[in-house]
């Protein structure tokens, strides 16, 4: 973890600020490896001290290992110690991120530090995260893996009648099963009609009342999480399914080829856009192509037709390009893609071929 406060030092050699008070709860794990919550990272150019409350003593002892830090008892708030720190660190600009902090937090601050001066910054922590180590590369394989086991004991299991619901309460157990912490975002389960949503919520269209069903799911694993997205044909694709299905494959295909260290992000994003729209179906893909993934399923950097930009080894994205024919289906197809120095690699290994889809009941 200290390689990690030494890169956020480098960058806050350009900004204008003694310290940064990291407030969000995922950069603050970053940095120094505490997975609780409401807790607060303060660090300078020579010092990181971690500020929390006395439920986490023993805590950051056995996880914050030389980080210094201040407790705070039930009869301080935050805020106070905030500014105990801040005063200890002899700090008369303070940088918070303008990503993550709230008016009343700033307001409070300014109360309980009317001496010093906040200055905006703008995801420092965020972009160290972009790039990620090589045991994170390794922990995102294990979610990836625990993910893909989830997906064939779904399909394993799969019976008609069974509701989206069901199918969304089944991910979750089979991911702890493989050894998961749990799901990394809340599942997507869509059936027929559904699945033209692209973020449908679980409900009650059950197996069989339509041949399409989209999954889109992540596992966690020791805090980092996976995201990938299959269809399922039950029985035989309808006609619209087998029309759309081979022009979003083709597109995903395009934009894991376009991944290389420096490739615009908008330029991977327009590969897979203009198979789609070459296809009849421009109108039909209205998101980005996709986005980093790591503690969080939604990092830097994000994959769209007007994000700046250009990839870096290290990187770890989602292609998932789709298709939504609004009251009929949708038909999303979604891997993790490694930025490596010489090109990619796909992390995810799950067939996907039209042929592969198809589910017999």
């Amino acid at each position: 973890m200290s390689t990690r406060i030494e890169k956020l030092r480098s960058l806050l050699v350009d900004e204008a600020v003694d310290c940064l008070l990291v407030t969000g709860e995922t950069d603050v794990r970053y940095l120094s490896g505490f997975t609780g919550d409401s807790s607060y990272l303060l660090v300078s150019a020579d010092r990181c001290a971690i500020l929390t409350d006395r439920r986490y003593e023993t805590q950051i002892e056995a996880e914050c290992g030389g980080i210094e830090s201040f407790v705070r008892g039930p009869e301080r708030t935050m805020t106070q110690l905030v500014a105990e720190a801040v005063d200890d660190f002899s700090a008369a600009t303070i940088g918070l991120d303008a990503n993550d902090v709230s008016w009343a937090l700033l307001e409070g601050l300014r109360s309980a530090l009317p001496q010093q001066t906040f200055a905006a910054t703008n995801g420092l922590v965020l972009k160290l995260r972009q790039i990620k180590e090589p045991e994170e590369i390794e922990t995102i394989r294990r979610a990836v893996r625990i993910a893909e086991q989830t997906f064939q004991a779904i399909r394993a299991t799969l019976r008609r009648g069974q509701t989206e619901l069901e199918i969304a309460h089944d991910v979750e157990k089979w991911i702890r099963y493989f050894g998961g912490e749990g799901c990394g975002f809340a599942t997507i389960a869509a059936i027929g009609p559904n699945a033209a949503l692209p973020h449908a919520q679980p409900g009650e269209r059950r197996v069989g009342d339509d041949p399409a069903l989209l999954l889109d799911w992540g596992a966690r694993y020791n805090g980092y999480t996976s995201d990938l997205t299959r269809m399922t044909a039950i029985g035989a694709p309808s006609p619209e399914m087998a029309e759309i299905y081979p022009v979003v494959l083709e597109a995903q295909l395009a934009a894991i080829a376009a991944i290389r260290p420096g490739a615009e992000l908008k330029a991977v994003d327009a590969a897979a856009r203009n198979v789609i729209r070459d296809a009849g179906f421009g109108d039909y893909f209205g998101h980005g192509l996709g986005h980093g993934i790591g503690l969080q399923v939604h990092e830097s950097p994000r994959m769209s037709a007007i994000t700046e930009g250009t990839l870096q080894a290290g990187m770890v994205v989602t292609v998932e390009p789709g298709i939504y024919l609004p009251g009929k289906l949708g038909v999303r197809i979604e891997d993790d893609v490694l930025v490596t120095e010489n090109g990619h690699e796909v992390l995810s290994s799950l067939p996907k071929g039209l042929d592969d889809c198809t589910v017999i009941l």
